[in-house]
Parts: structure tokens; sequence; C-alpha cells
């Protein structure tokens, strides 16, 4: 549970196991040797994973700390099962790698999907129905053993006491925490809960969602997986699309949303919007941006 008391802010957490290509091509060459030929690379680390390329059609994933464990297991348990439902392409684990070489944790090899970072590379407004659409094709009744998540998917009253915190720091460090903000918070703590729980995704900023040429070509990063209230993934409309008519759309395109449930939404936004902001401020420029930008958005659109 998250402390109602002040808390110094924290950024991108440290790594518990440091990971480099030396390692990695160890694993490969020890548990795929097929693959340990191709060329690795360095990509990006988040604040759970480590991402290698390897060669040009596939990408290594390995937890770079111990609560990312088992969400890896997550994404190698359940997107296999869910990828044909969907309507854009998700890193599908090829291949599963074990505990080895003092590396304590299960990791995968996945396609390598082409495109950007959308806070790097902006979705086209054209992509609004695209996106809904995958939102739609996500959000179906999940079984009973669907992972369990205690921060995405649950009513956000459960979420209430250390975002307020988070809201009360930035309002001395921005002018982003506007009366607006705070009554648009206020509106989705309020929304009833109204609607079955589906699977989510569960983590659908930016930086999780690739976009090529303007379009939307996949969406990465599985590892919060879970099943509850569809308004948390919805909140990505306002984190995607800077254009008011493409979040229109979307959100119209999705269909038969309840006012309830768009509250909701844009209350996961908010919440969102000032994780990413406060946490960014810390260590990382880009999560800050998106927080920024997301609230500005919120603000504007009542």
């Amino acid at each position: 549970m998250e402390k109602t008391r002040s808390t110094p802010p924290t950024g991108t957490p440290i790594a518990e196991f440091e990971l480099d290509t030396a390692l990695v091509t160890a694993l490969l060459a020890d548990q795929h040797p097929d693959l340990a030929h191709l060329p690795l690379q360095a990509v990006d680390a988040g604040w759970d994973n480590a991402l290698f390329r390897l060669g040009d059609l596939l990408a290594v994933r390995l937890p770079r700390r111990a609560v990312a464990a088992p969400l890896i297991v997550h994404e190698q348990t359940w997107l296999p099962r869910l990828a044909n439902q969907l309507s854009l392409p998700i890193p599908t684990p090829y291949r599963v790698g074990k505990p080895a070489r003092g590396y304590p944790w299960r990791w995968s090899v996945a396609p390598w999907l082409t495109g950007r970072a959308a806070d790097q590379n902006e979705a086209h407004p054209s992509q609004a129905p695209t996106f809904a659409a995958f939102l739609r094709s996500l959000h179906v009744p999940a079984p009973a053993d669907a992972p369990p998540n205690p921060v995405r998917g649950v009513p956000l009253s459960q979420r209430a006491a250390g975002l307020e915190e988070r809201m009360q720091r930035l309002a001395g460090a921005t002018n982003l925490i506007t009366p607006q903000i705070k009554r648009t918070w206020e509106l989705a703590l309020q929304a009833p809960l109204d609607v079955s729980p589906t699977w989510l995704h569960g983590d659908l900023h930016p930086r999780n969602i690739l976009v090529e040429r303007g379009v939307i070509s996949g969406i990465i990063d599985w590892g919060d997986i879970t099943a509850g209230d569809c308004a948390t993934d919805l909140a990505a409309i306002w984190m995607l699309f800077a254009a008011p008519q493409a979040r229109h759309d979307a959100l119209a395109a999705y269909a038969d949303l309840s006012d309830a449930t768009l509250h909701r939404a844009k209350g996961w936004a908010v919440l969102f919007g000032v994780v990413l902001l406060d946490t960014g401020l810390v260590d990382n420029p880009r999560n800050a941006a998106i927080g920024a930008y997301t609230l500005r958005r919120l603000a504007e659109s009542g």
C-alpha cells in the first residue's frame, strides 16, 4: 500500500542484476545455440526489463529486477493464447530461457516489432479507430486464472492515497495540477464500476505503443497483463493522441462507453500522467514529457 505521508519522489528503480551482451550471448549459446551466432545489441532498459536486439528479426527480453520475474512468465504463458484474437501485432515469445550462469530468472526471445515508441514517433490521428479496434479485441472476458495485479484494473480508490500525495508534490513543482485535473480525478473516484472485468494490457503508455510512418505497428511490454476495469487501458487515448478530434474518434469507435467508464478512464489517465511526471522529473525526461502532455490534454478536454 502506498504511504499517505509525504515521501520523496523516486525515479527509475536500480537494476538488481546487471545484464550485458556477453552474458546474453552465453545464455543463448547454452540454451538456444541456433540463435547464438546472430548479432546482439543492447537497446533499452526500462523499470523492469532489459531489451536486446538479436539479428534483424528477434529481441531478447530479460528481467532486471526480481519483481519482474513473474511478469515475464505471465507474458510467456498468456501472449501465445491472446495473439490470434488481437488486431495489432504483439511480441509473442518465440523461445523461453531459463535461469543459468548466475542469472536467476526466466527470459524470452520474441519477434522484433518494427516502429518506434509513440512518444517519439506520433501516431496519425487517423489511427484512432485502429487503436479503438485493438482495445475492443483485447477487452474480452478473461479466465479465472488470469494474472492478478494489485495496481492495474483495480478501483481507483485503492490508488488514491499515493496518487494524491504525488499530486500535492507536483502542485508545488509545476503548474499542471489545475482545478480541472483535480475535478477530473474527483469525478473518477465517484464513478461506479459498471463493467465486468476484461483482459487488460495494464501499462499502455506511449513507450509501449510502436508507430511506423504514422501507423500503429505493435503493442509491447505486456508484463502488467491482468483482468479488471477496461478504463485502465482506455486512459491511453489521452496519452496517444494530441488532437481532441482523434480522441473523440477513438472513444466513438470503441463505442458503448457509459459516462461512469469515461470518467474512470480519465481518472486512470490522470494517474498515469501524474506518476510518469512525478517519477520522470527525477531521472527520466521522456516519462516526464509524457506525463506533462497527458495532463494538459485532460485539462483541455473537460
